[in-house]
């Protein structure tokens, strides 16, 4: 049995969630999303100027298929493909074609069998990130540091009936938007100020998505990893 405190920042106070209920063009597709800090659940429950809740639960993982992208065996890669699987991806180019597709060939995760996920957050400025990358305007590490800009941390998501039957509503609290709407504006600003300086700089050893693709680099190279 393993316990789990997980938090979800809502304009509403959520106490039972409901399975099946949600967008399905989320980072992992449909699903309850959550995080095991309550500080960023605090700065994602407000909007401009709009207070919220922080709605906090707990649940048991020991009976759970639990996939974690962040385990040894996953790379971003895998984060990545998942993503272009799920969130809406505007295809502007026959080079970011190949790329989807050769990530979607090597890199598929098989997400239907697991109850959560677990893996990083992609909001719309850290999905720019991931655009960039399949553009080739940054390399693979230009986007793995990208993605620890603002410290985002990971998110535990509620994927199956079973999931959303264990959890608990354990209460809740209210977020000042004056507060954290603030943090949250000021910790994507200064993410996106760090991702600028990284655009201006060429990554001359690094693997791009070109090089990936035109069998440059094979699957099976530890550099992906």
């Amino acid at each position: 049995m393993k316990i789990l405190t997980l938090y979800h920042g809502s304009c509403d106070i959520i106490e039972s969630p409901v399975f099946g209920k949600g967008k399905v063009y989320n980072d992992y597709g449909r699903g309850f999303y959550c995080t095991e800090n309550i500080e960023l659940a605090r700065e994602w429950a407000c909007l401009e100027g709009v207070d919220g809740y922080v709605n906090r639960y707990t649940v048991d993982t020991g009976e759970m298929s639990v996939l974690n992208l962040c385990a040894p065996g996953y790379s971003i890669l895998h984060w990545l493909t998942i993503l272009t699987e799920n969130r809406r991806l505007r295809i502007s180019t026959p080079a970011m074609r190949r790329g989807v597709d050769w990530l979607r060939a090597n890199y598929h995760v098989d997400t239907a069998p697991y109850d959560a996920i677990v893996g990083y957050r992609a909001d719309d400025s850290y999905f720019s990130f991931a655009r960039a990358f399949l553009t080739n305007q940054i390399s693979l590490s230009q986007l793995s540091y990208a993605m620890r800009l603002g410290r985002l941390g990971e998110q535990f998501v509620l994927m199956s009936r079973a999931a959303f039957d264990s959890v608990r509503f354990d209460g809740y609290e209210a977020v000042d938007s004056a507060i954290y709407y603030v943090k949250r504006k000021a910790r994507d600003e200064e993410a996106r100020a760090s991702y600028l300086r990284v655009l201006e700089e060429e990554d001359d050893n690094g693997i791009y998505m070109r090089d990936i693709t035109r069998g440059e680099v094979k699957p099976d190279d530890p550099r992906l990893q």
